[in-house]
């Protein structure tokens, strides 16, 4: 994959996520699961497109903000795939779980740096 930021770790994690919750999310539409799905696609998308955005931040505090934000849709995207985890009726995604889960650990250590610093 050809990234535009080949060497920084949480961007490629991040945009990685954001193409699985997307192949996950189109399973969940075709299931009928539309509105999971819908929740889904713009929370886990969401982290990616903060930590994007941070890069080009304006301050260090403006950094710190974006990749809250990220750590907060992360967080949000951890319960709809906890969710269909749980859910009889939905797939299992444990793969993509345990992705977020270790994003989050990162965007944790990144915010806790960067407010030291």
């Amino acid at each position: 994959m050809e990234n535009d930021r080949p060497d920084n770790l949480i961007v490629n994690k991040t945009i990685e996520l954001s193409l699985q919750i997307i192949d996950f999310c189109d399973v969940l539409t075709v299931q009928n699961k539309k509105v999971v799905s819908n929740q889904l696609l713009r929370s886990g998308t969401s982290v990616g497109a903060n930590v994007w955005e941070a890069q080009s931040a304006e301050s260090r505090a403006d950094f710190i903000h974006k990749m809250k934000i990220a750590a907060k849709e992360a967080d949000e995207s951890e319960y709809w795939l906890i969710l269909c985890n749980k859910a009889k009726s939905y797939p299992n995604c444990p793969e993509i779980l345990l992705e977020i889960k270790t994003i989050q650990k990162i965007l944790s250590k990144i915010i806790s740096s960067s407010k030291n610093n």
